[in-house]
């Protein structure tokens, strides 16, 4: 049997995000192998969550864009000696860059591994391109690899591995359409979210790289045709960005539509959410590198629709296949969800009636395993 592997993850903090929940799944996998999870990072709100993952937590602040963050490539260093690192793995620029220098300054035979996961289409630059530099570089979409490839030609294709983000099915269980009791709940949170007519839904957070605006200009479109439709907006409201939900509510009464909109922090329960709504929509502004809204919506048995771009276009052209619409044509996105809503007792058949296993949890989890297997 093969030796167990001592893997250092490194991470700017553990405060919420996809990279922090990768990074937590990814430690869980690691500690059910046998191996030895490490962590880097300032710590956070997930941290009772990294060490109930089985994982070690080794606090270095790695993602505090100063100068004086460039003290800790020595300290790195001497964590990779002390702890026996076998692979360090960046999943962020700055710790890239960190991790990059600490690594150049040991002998070759004492050098860990080096792996990067690139989660974003970060802006083509010398400081980006340092998620290059892995031994591997895992791309979390098709979409990611191709941008890597197109900005940075240089890049060694067999250097990259695809590992899509992956969700546990158990959490997005099935749900009938429409979903009674569900839809009852959440009114019952949010009278606004009452009524026969459906109900639209629209997570995210509270920046309008989230596309809420058009959102918002879509729901009135329908109501204005004849269509009694509601929205919700989990994660709209934001305590740090109550500017924001300010400006998005003033819309709403511009376009008389206030009553029919609920903007509210985020959900705990967005399995319960996809499943009181009749409609999803995924509408950023900016390609995204992953839709996961796209795999977690379509799980509960709901139909998506959202903007051709990114990794959200790439898996609506794969799971939903006519619910991608054209970047910001919001002519096109009111025809589509006008016919979707309109035949409602038929959007089951419409949606995949089960998400491939390549987006799931473990299939992620075995697959990062087996890169670092490759580096052994």
């Amino acid at each position: 049997m093969a030796r167990p592997l001592t893997v250092l993850q490194l991470l700017p903090a553990l405060e919420a995000g996809g990279v922090e929940r990768s990074t937590i799944e990814v430690s869980a996998a690691l500690v059910r192998a046998g191996h030895r999870a490490l962590v880097a990072s300032a710590g956070g709100r997930l941290l009772p969550a990294l060490r109930a993952a089985g994982a070690e937590h080794l606090e270095l602040d790695l993602g505090r864009k100063s100068l004086a963050t460039l003290r800790l490539v020595r300290p790195l260093r001497r964590l990779l000696q002390e702890q026996g690192v076998d692979i360090v793995h960046a999943r962020s620029r700055l710790p890239a860059w960190i991790a990059w220098r600490a690594l150049g300054g040991l002998p070759a035979q004492e050098r860990p591994r080096f792996v990067t996961t690139v989660h974003g289409l970060n802006s083509p630059s010398r400081y980006s391109q340092v998620m290059l530099r892995g031994e591997r570089v895992v791309c979390v979409s098709a979409t990611v690899r191709e941008y890597v490839l197109r900005n940075y030609p240089a890049t060694d294709p067999a250097r990259l591995r695809v590992i899509p983000r992956g969700i546990d099915p158990a959490s997005f269980p099935r749900a009938p359409l429409p979903d009674p009791a569900a839809r009852a709940a959440a009114a019952a949170r949010e009278p606004a979210l009452g009524g026969e007519g459906p109900l639209l839904l629209l997570p995210g957070r509270g920046t309008r790289l989230k596309g809420h605006a058009d959102a918002l200009r879509l729901l009135a479109s329908l109501r204005a045709g004849g269509c009694d439709a509601r929205l919700w907006m989990p994660g709209a409201r934001d305590a740090a960005r109550a500017a924001y939900a300010g400006e998005l509510g003033a819309l709403a009464r511009s376009l008389g539509i206030d009553a029919a909109v609920a903007l509210t922090p985020p959900t705990d329960a967005i399995a319960a959410a996809y499943a009181a709504s009749d409609l999803v929509l995924q509408l950023s502004r900016r390609p995204e590198a992953f839709g996961r809204t796209v795999v977690e919506a379509s799980a509960v048995g709901r139909p998506v629709l959202g903007w051709d771009h990114g990794g959200v276009g790439e898996l609506l052209r794969e799971l939903q296949p006519g619910n991608a619409v054209p970047p910001f044509d919001e002519a096109g996105l009111r025809r589509r969800a006008a016919e979707l809503l309109a035949r409602a007792g038929a959007l089951p058949a419409t949606i995949p009636a089960q998400v491939p296993d390549r987006y799931s949890l473990r299939s992620m989890q075995d697959a990062t395993l087996r890169v670092y297997d490759e580096l052994r």
